[in-house]
């Protein structure tokens, strides 16, 4: 069992969850203050998407981004600060005419999925480490090998910490070849993902095969989506990973009940500390991770 855990709070993603809870956070302003609740509650990392202020939708606007960030770091709570590198992936596939742009279709390659980490190098961003078929219908996530190798070099140029996002075992084992390469740094962070379809499915056999397949030495952390949020904090920590919850995953703290970010992170520092382990600091999770001391 991990004994000093990481805790991450996914604050708001990109899902349109926005019009199902009113605590999922839209405005800079709002993740900002999301952020900084969620720090206090005992997350030590947590994870930025930012969203379109007028449609609630996903959004890779760098004015956004730069705007949270700021408001983070000048509101003077440590937090380790982790941004998504995974905009610009979405595919939407026109039944009739697979060639025909598709409203919902946001797709750019590797390099210009990045320019906010560029400018404002966070201590994390994320790498999504292949394609996926994205729930029902005909939307898809692309991130080829080429994309990965080339987003790999530029996040490794800026000294920013990739936190690998695996979604089933064909991604991992890509993640690893990236690591064999040299494209990514020691100590590597791998974030396991469970329970998205049509990815690995949310089963401690799967989650405890995957942990089996990561390089020795390598950091960890994993979650599931919806009701297994709440079990997967202890499944990870027995295995001996980290953890992540956040309304990007889950909207509920029971059922019925809406949560906010920090209600979230609170039922994961119950569990953790119930089952004998202790919430790691923001500089705690900097030395184990092997990030940049806090500026």
């Amino acid at each position: 069992m991990n004994r000093e855990v990481i805790i991450t709070a996914a604050l708001t993603g990109a899902a349109d969850t926005v019009g199902k809870s009113e605590f999922v956070p839209v405005t800079p302003e709002q993740i900002a203050i999301s952020a900084v609740d969620a720090a206090n509650a005992g997350a030590a990392v947590v994870h930025i998407h930012v969203r379109d202020i007028e449609s609630g939708q996903g959004s890779r606007e760098v004015s956004l981004y730069r705007e949270v960030v700021r408001q983070v770091r000048e509101s003077g709570v440590d937090v380790v600060i982790n941004l998504t590198a995974g905009m610009g992936g979405d595919l939407v596939i026109d039944q009739e005419d697979p060639l025909k742009p598709v409203d919902g279709t946001d797709l750019v390659n590797g390099l210009d999925r990045l320019p906010h980490v560029e400018e404002l190098l966070p201590d994390i961003c994320t790498m999504d480490c292949g394609s996926l078929n994205f729930g029902e219908g005909s939307q898809l996530y692309i991130s080829t090998p080429d994309m990965l190798r080339a987003g790999a070099k530029r996040i490794q140029e800026l000294g920013v910490k990739p936190e690998l996002e695996i979604f089933d075992t064909g991604q991992l084992w890509f993640a690893t070849k990236l690591i064999e390469e040299g494209l990514i740094d020691a100590p590597p962070l791998f974030q396991l993902c469970m329970g998205i379809p049509y990815g690995a499915p949310a089963d401690p056999g799967v989650l405890q095969a995957m942990v089996n397949m990561l390089p020795d030495g390598a950091n960890w952390a994993s979650f599931a989506i919806g009701r297994d949020q709440f079990p997967w904090v202890a499944q990870s920590a027995l295995l001996g990973g980290q953890v992540r919850v956040g309304l990007e995953d889950n909207l509920y703290l029971a059922k019925g009940v809406k949560a906010t970010n920090a209600q979230l992170v609170e039922r994961a520092v119950t569990i953790i500390e119930a089952m004998g382990g202790t919430i790691a600091t923001p500089d705690q999770a900097r030395a184990k991770l092997g990030l940049r001391p806090k500026p």
